[in-house]
């Protein structure tokens, strides 16, 4: 079951997932809040079976309600995400809590939570004649990027998203470990396991194909922006060649502003 984010902003596709014995639930949503909803969803939907919890990232719109299943459910992620909660978690909250106050309000009583599993490469999580696949794809959009499969599904989180450019958390000098590069060689990995359905971060559901149009999309970014770099302008330059030919490719994607921070990130990336 998808829990669809139907284009809210800051708002994840959310999963749970159910087997004989336990369900794991993908994502919490924004703050304890969101996550008591997701919870309660959960529960009714688990009917007194056992509940798991992961994510896909350490981002505030999908870990930072964890704190809401601590007594309920085991929390299992990878290593790499389980640093980046603990030492770039309070930054996001800081960060995140000045966008507004609305994200400020969904963000009140946030204790970032300790995972109670953690993993190094993968982890199969039994639920009861259905077994899930919980894989680090290593440095990406995070340096802690996380899939989840079953049954053909593949839940992304920010390593996919429909309908909006790609979301670079590009912010020097504070955060700098999303990397182009090492995105676009997840992408291709994905692209080659045909899974039949795709969760994105956000964004509609689709077919394997929204995995090739990533691909597609960073492909292009990067080489608009490395021919341009290698012919020797200058990064602000760059950013406005590159965001006219972006936009002109995909009129209709929302989140414009995360071109610029994409462009940063290859223009400093070695490749």
């Amino acid at each position: 079951m998808v829990i669809p984010n139907r284009r809210l902003p800051l708002v994840p596709n959310i999963g749970v997932i159910g087997g004989s014995h336990s369900v794991l639930v993908v994502e919490t949503g924004m703050g304890p809040r969101n996550a008591e909803k997701v919870l309660a969803l959960a529960t009714e939907y688990a009917k007194g079976r056992r509940l798991y919890l992961t994510t896909t990232h350490f981002h505030p719109e999908h870990a930072f309600g964890a704190q809401t299943f601590a007594t309920e459910a085991t929390f299992v992620v990878n290593r790499r995400q389980a640093e980046d909660l603990a030492v770039k978690g309070p930054g996001y909250l800081d960060m995140f809590r000045s966008l507004g106050e609305s994200v400020a309000h969904e963000l009140e009583g946030v204790a970032l939570a300790t995972p109670d599993v953690v993993f190094d490469e993968s982890y199969d999580l039994d639920l009861g004649g259905r077994t899930v696949s919980l894989r680090a794809t290593g440095r990406a959009h995070s340096r802690g990027d996380q899939v989840v499969g079953v049954d053909g599904v593949l839940f992304t989180g920010d390593l996919v998203e429909t309908g909006q450019f790609a979301i670079f958390p590009w912010f020097p000098p504070h955060d700098v470990d999303v990397s182009g590069v090492r995105w676009l060689e997840v992408m291709r990995r994905l692209v080659e396991e045909h899974p039949t359905t795709v969760v994105p971060g956000h964004g509609d559901l689709g077919g394997p194909g929204i995995l090739t149009d990533i691909v597609d999309y960073l492909e292009l970014l990067r080489d608009e922006t490395w021919r341009r770099r290698d012919s020797a302008m200058s990064e602000d330059t760059v950013v406005e060649e590159v965001t006219a030919v972006m936009l002109a490719r995909h009129p209709d994607w929302a989140g414009r502003e995360w071109i610029e921070k994409g462009v940063g990130c290859l223009f400093h990336d070695a490749g």
